[in-house]
């Protein structure tokens, strides 16, 4: 059976809506956390703001190897209106997400990531199909957006590893207890 792996940048404060805003301080470590996550994927849910946003910017980016992974994986988006602009091995996804995600689990393939989608991630994690979180904690207090962990049901997470970066970033990856 194949992992469901979310990886999520987020605010110390548990802020994910709109990373890009407060990414700061990048360094070579959070890169690596990066490469390390999408390694072992070859498949890829996304919800429509985050393809509606990443398609007109991964397509002409050099930022490897996210760009390279990004642009060829398959990108199956969760959304109940036809994509208005196309990219390469994307799909919408035929019926309700959890359903879908559970049968493509269930299918022969590596990993298959949620990447920076709100309301993909936490109806994943309230349905418990996600089995590895991945966050990458940005040392910046925002205040105010939407919180990736907000209003969910308990979960037990399990610390499978824990780094600081130089630039302060804390990267932390939990597999779900079931």
């Amino acid at each position: 059976m194949r992992k469901v792996v979310l990886t999520q940048f987020l605010s110390a404060d548990g802020v994910a809506e709109d990373a890009g805003a407060f990414l700061t301080g990048w360094d070579d470590v959070v890169d690596g956390h990066g490469a390390d996550a999408i390694a072992t994927q070859d498949a890829v849910v996304l919800g429509r703001r985050t393809y509606d946003d990443w398609v007109q910017f991964w397509p002409g980016s050099d930022i490897e190897p996210f760009a390279t992974f990004i642009n060829k994986v398959p990108k199956y988006v969760a959304t109940s209106t036809p994509l208005a602009r196309e990219w390469d091995n994307a799909a919408v996804i035929d019926g309700e997400l959890v359903p879908f995600v559970q049968d493509l689990k269930n299918s022969v393939g590596g990993d298959i990531g949620v990447h920076g989608s709100i309301s993909v991630a936490q109806a994943l994690l309230s349905a418990g199909v996600i089995d590895e979180v991945r966050f990458a904690v940005v040392p910046v207090v925002v205040g105010r957006g939407r919180r990736l962990l907000e209003g969910l049901p308990e979960m037990r997470l399990e610390l499978v590893r824990s780094v600081a970066t130089p630039a302060g970033f804390l990267l932390t990856d939990y597999r779900v207890a079931r």
